[in-house]
């Protein structure tokens, strides 16, 4: 199973962007959509898919919280 993780973007340089997971910062490919400082987003395997909303974020990161406390 493949999932694309939830984070938001600190900065953007070029084609790349930094993304904050929760204090883990990644940098993530931008060439799908366009984004700015700011933005949620959903990140799989380096590449930025899409953008959401803050309520989006909100129930993402609860379902995480939820599935890493059932290991």
């Amino acid at each position: 199973m493949c999932v694309a993780m939830p984070g938001r973007v600190l900065s953007v340089g070029g084609r790349t962007a930094l993304v904050d997971f929760n204090g883990n910062r990644v940098e993530a490919r931008t060439g799908l959509v366009k984004i700015e400082p700011g933005d949620n987003v959903l990140v799989h395997a380096g590449c930025i898919l899409q953008k959401v909303s803050d309520r989006e974020m909100e129930e993402l990161n609860g379902m995480l919280k939820e599935m890493d406390e059932l290991l």
